[in-house]
């Protein structure tokens, strides 16, 4: 258990600093594109253009926080194997505290007390469910279970796409969200994933959850860079934290066999939810930063004073 908590806590480090970094990289990418008053930046509903998302992604900054997304990836499918699902996402989902700290001294963000406040439920909240949590499940599911969840992840990742393009730079938290469902559908993946222990390739390969995995790893990706480009870095990471939290803590509750201890589902539960209460909280009053993408300069006006007749 202590084991798979540090695991699960060092994976919220490397989500939580990638996700400021990505960040970064984005705004750096967009103030790029507003000072070259571009007109491939958008898309004709106000969103961010398959270009400018990409320009975004070649940024030193936003590279670096990938790499450390990807380290995140591995050490949170590893806690998601030691960890009952409603923990392990719940602890790796507490990156909303690094991204909130970490976007103060890297983006100048000044939280509201609410905000400060919200995320303090959050950590109540991890507290409550790390003393509570019993025993994971053994992860072992019917083949139709690894099916559904390919097509699950195929509807909701390709139909978000669509919506979030069509909604463009409304669609903020929106795309944060579906990228959390992506994510959360990775820790169902791993957990029920064959061909893991023992390693056998041919079953891995011919498992649907190795593909809902990488369908949601690489769709959630984008969805989340979008988020990141076109509203609040908290904003975003919390309706992350929402849609990667909610329905894999059930998933593994029903289906799983995750438990809690003896006589501590009551604190399970409380956690649980004021996990999630607080995650909507800060995505509440996370309101998009204004110098995130700064409107190009106007051009300089000629101030010389115009000469008047005189008598």
């Amino acid at each position: 258990m202590i084991i798979g908590l540090l695991t699960a806590v060092a994976a919220s480090a490397c989500y939580g600093t990638g996700s400021v970094l990505q960040a970064v990289g984005s705004r750096k990418s967009a103030r790029r594109e507003a000072a070259a008053a571009s007109t491939t930046g958008t898309t004709q509903h106000g969103g961010p253009s398959l270009s400018s998302t990409a320009k975004a992604a070649v940024t030193w900054e936003f590279m670096v926080g990938t790499v450390l997304d990807f380290l995140g990836f591995g050490l949170g499918a590893l806690a998601a194997r030691m960890l009952p699902l409603f923990l392990s996402q719940t602890v790796i989902s507490a990156n909303l505290v690094v991204t909130a700290v970490l976007s103060i001294k890297l983006l100048g963000i000044r939280l509201t007390k609410p905000e400060w406040l919200s995320i303090g439920v959050v950590c109540s909240a991890l507290v409550l469910l790390a003393t509570a949590a019993g025993h994971e499940g053994s992860g072992e599911a019917a083949r139709s279970t690894h099916w559904w969840l390919l097509i699950i992840s195929l509807v909701l990742m390709i139909g978000g796409t669509i919506a979030v393009r069509l909604l463009g730079s409304k669609s903020a938290i929106l795309a944060g969200l579906l990228s959390g469902l992506g994510f959360g559908a990775i820790g169902v993946g791993v957990r029920i994933l064959d061909g893991i222990d023992p390693f056998d390739l041919p079953t891995l390969i011919a498992d649907p959850a190795l593909y809902a995995i990488l369908i949601s790893g690489t769709i959630g990706m984008y969805l989340h860079t979008v988020a990141l480009q076109i509203g609040s870095v908290n904003g975003a990471t919390a309706a992350l934290v929402v849609g990667e939290t909610v329905l894999p803590g059930l998933i593994g509750v029903l289906m799983l066999g995750d438990t809690s201890r003896d006589g501590l589902a009551w604190m399970a539960v409380a956690g649980f939810l004021l996990a999630v209460a607080g995650a909507v909280a800060v995505a509440w009053y996370g309101e998009p930063e204004d110098a995130a993408v700064p409107e190009p300069e106007p051009e300089a006006r000629d101030l010389t004073p115009t000469p008047t007749k005189t008598g």
